[in-house]
């Protein structure tokens, strides 16, 4: 038995290699230390002492990876414009502004999801500040749990999707896709997606009133020239920041790492500007950028090294041959890949999707000839799912801790429907490819 286990091929090692790292994973065993422990322990296992040169070797090369600098600028830039209160201000305005439409609050809680989304890609922090802002003047207004829930967790999911998204950044190396490519693919789906909720939320309020009511008249605007300048004061600051940071970036100005060193200066002077920073907002911020990139990059640092070594063992390989070989057209094999993908999403974060799963992936993609970058797309609005699928579903326990009064299971409810409009909004990326690549094609001509 021991020698039949010691002369197994290669490919078979990597196999029960992944079936051991999907059962740690599911049990609860700390992501990144199962990593690098199992690469260790099977690297020894199929091919020797070289594991401890394949190990130094890609943590080196993550240490290395420029582009990967952009993680803690972008978190310390989404922090500081959560702290400036931009968003606040922000929703009170739309609110007022559209208080004798059906529905207004979606619209509001969207519009804002959307433009923050664009400001910090934090779904914990997006969630959490329009539960905070929404839930009381919606419950007030007689809105529908449901659909108040689905709103406000589907916008928050906005910010993975959106560029800057961190998400994308991480995700930009693992394909060897330029990151500014993946920004501008993402742009049009982000906003479609944002536009599909809105719309989907308007068409329920006007077949069901009572879904959506009007504002009551205490809650109305009693001067419009007020709800302009706050208007202006809360949409100008933060879309100029990620104007300048995000086009700088997709216009060749400056690599994602400058445009986000841009950002992260911007945000703190409109902190300043705001009067929101004190010494002790700006220690808290340093310290949650801290430990989210660290999380992030030493995340990175494992997966990569546990990719190598299954890489080395040559099971994407073997696992490449054999689908090739069921001779399935290239569109179905995609189609079994995302619902892998989803699938996953509902256990797990995106992180281990994209740092794990997708490397493992990638030369059947590659193989088939798909675009890299449609296929990042394509994973990124997939992704979203994670946020809003049970069990795991952290955008549900977010919400729920801020707006206690509202019940589990119509927070689930309200998720389930707008997760139905993320695949209605994948399968139209799938069916037309362009809604990703016509962006980047004009601006970079490829």
């Amino acid at each position: 038995m021991i020698e039949a286990l010691i002369n197994l091929p290669n490919e078979y090692i990597g196999l029960i290699m992944v079936g051991v790292m999907l059962f740690a994973i599911f049990v609860g065993f700390p992501i990144s230390f199962t990593l690098i422990f199992l690469g260790m322990v099977f690297g020894l296992w199929g091919f020797g002492e070289l594991v401890f040169y394949l190990m130094t070797f890609q943590f080196s090369a993550v240490m290395l990876e420029q582009t990967l600098a952009a993680v803690p600028l972008f978190v310390f830039m989404g922090i500081l414009m959560e702290q400036a209160g931009l968003m606040e201000r922000l929703f009170q305005a739309v609110q007022l502004m559209l208080s004798r439409v059906r529905g207004s609050l979606y619209i509001a809680v969207l519009f804002v999801s959307t433009i923050f989304a664009a400001a910090t890609g934090i779904v914990g922090a997006s969630v959490t500040i329009l539960g905070i802002m929404a839930a009381k003047t919606m419950n007030r207004s007689g809105y529908d749990v449901k659909l108040a829930a689905g709103s406000i967790t589907a916008g928050g999911t906005l910010g993975i999707l959106i560029p800057p998204s961190i998400m994308l950044v991480v995700m930009g190396p693992i394909l060897e896709v330029p990151v500014t490519d993946l920004f501008a693919a993402a742009i049009i789906p982000g906003f479609m997606l944002a536009f599909l909720y809105t719309g989907y939320a308007l068409l329920r309020s006007y077949m069901n009133p009572k879904l959506g009511p009007l504002l009551p008249e205490e809650d109305r605007a009693k001067s419009m020239g007020h709800v302009w300048k706050e208007f202006l004061l809360g949409l100008v600051p933060p879309a100029a920041l990620v104007g300048f940071a995000l086009g700088s970036i997709l216009f060749g100005l400056a690599t994602p790492t400058e445009g986000a060193g841009m950002g992260a200066c911007g945000a703190f002077l409109l902190t300043l500007a705001y009067g929101r920073m004190t010494r002790k907002n700006f220690m808290d911020a340093l310290v949650k950028t801290l430990e989210i990139t660290a999380l992030i990059m030493f995340l990175v640092a494992a997966s990569n090294f546990f990719g190598a070594v299954f890489s080395r063992l040559g099971t994407p390989g073997m696992l490449t041959e054999f689908l090739l070989q069921l001779d399935l057209s290239p569109t179905l094999i995609l189609l079994m890949i995302m619902a892998l993908i989803f699938l996953l999403g509902w256990p797990l974060e995106w992180v281990p999707i994209v740092l794990i799963i997708i490397p493992i992936l990638l030369p059947l993609v590659d193989q088939l000839g798909f675009n890299l970058t449609w296929f990042g797309i394509l994973v990124a609005v997939n992704l979203q799912t994670a946020w809003l699928s049970p069990p795991v579903a952290l955008s549900a326990y977010f919400l729920k801790g801020v707006v206690p009064e509202w019940d589990l299971k119509d927070i689930y409810g309200g998720m389930m429907q707008f997760m139905g409009i993320q695949l209605f909004g994948l399968i139209l990326i799938i069916s037309f490819p362009q809604i990703a690549l016509w962006l980047p094609g004009v601006i970079y001509g490829n």
